[in-house]
């Protein structure tokens, strides 16, 4: 295999689709390769994906390493994080096997995965899945003690100017299925016309049906310019301290948000505002759904 291409490269793996273009290299640094950034990546029609860190660990089954793989677009796996001090944004690269090469010159070696290493890796973390899961309970009794004032109604809901009463609300999450969801629901949303929530990115999903959201909601670092733009309204997820770093965002664009200050995801506060609000229903798409989705 031999592969010449230039690269686009960050840490994170949602930012750096902004700016992939068909036919470039992807350079991630990732851990466990979810399915909603496999098939972001495959949109883009990217010639590879260089990954700093393990794109299937076998703390628990990952579908991501597989959806790439399916697409034919190969993976060089666990490089190293130097990868991206060694390479610069827009250089021009050539992979032969599991080599990286710049002007001729060796930079770095991973593990080319393929559809046998990526289904053994499979089948361990699904034997590993009982210790995840043990760990997952603990970890989810911990915090329910530590939030129950966010289920007991102890927390300050943002004074904002939509009405929910008497109203559906739809919470669009950009997760997994959410296009094939959105899809399925289109005659729902242009019957009953519901108030439309975006979660971060899930407001671009929103304007990709051609959908203008009434609420943007979250901490403002997958969401587009123009999304925000076209929302009827922002909703800033704030620590319970105050400290809301996606403000400044918006206050550059010179928008307005209102400050909704709780823990938790912020998908969980766009349920938990619809729900206070008075909506008299809440359909979500692309929410978190099982436990691997939080993993």
């Amino acid at each position: 295999m031999q592969i010449t291409g230039t690269i686009k490269m960050d840490k994170r793996t949602k930012n750096l689709v902004k700016r992939l273009n068909p036919g470039e290299i992807a350079i991630i640094d990732h851990r466990d390769i979810d399915e909603v950034a496999a098939e972001s990546l495959v949109e883009k029609k990217v010639l590879a994906v260089i990954n700093a860190d393990k794109s299937i660990s076998g703390r628990y089954p990952n579908m991501g390493p597989s959806i790439l793989c399916e697409a034919g677009i190969p993976i060089i796996d666990d490089v190293g994080k130097e990868i991206f001090v060694l390479l610069k944004e827009n250089d021009k690269i050539t992979i032969i096997d599991n080599e990286i090469y710049k002007d001729g010159v060796f930079i770095k070696r991973g593990k080319l995965l393929t559809k046998d290493v990526i289904n053994y890796k499979l089948q361990e973390s699904r034997e590993n899945i009982g210790v995840e899961l043990d760990k997952f309970i603990e970890n989810t009794l911990e915090y329910a003690k530590k939030e129950k004032y966010f289920i007991l109604g102890g927390v300050e809901l943002p004074n904002i100017k939509t009405r929910f009463k008497n109203r559906h609300a739809l919470v669009v999450v950009r997760g997994k299925d959410y296009k094939e969801d959105l899809f399925t629901i289109k005659q729902y949303i242009n019957d009953v016309k519901p108030i439309l929530i975006g979660v971060d990115g899930g407001a671009d999903a929103l304007l990709e049906f051609g959908l203008i959201p009434d609420i943007v909601i979250g901490d403002m670092d997958s969401v587009s310019d123009e999304a925000l733009k076209k929302a009827r309204e922002i909703v800033v997820h704030a620590y319970p301290d105050g400290r809301a770093p996606g403000l400044e965002r918006v206050t550059a664009l010179g928008l307005k948000a209102e400050i909704f200050k709780a823990q938790g995801t912020s998908e969980d506060i766009a349920m938990l505002l619809a729900f206070e609000k008075g909506a008299d229903l809440i359909v979500a798409v692309g929410t978190t759904s099982s436990m691997i989705d939080v993993l």
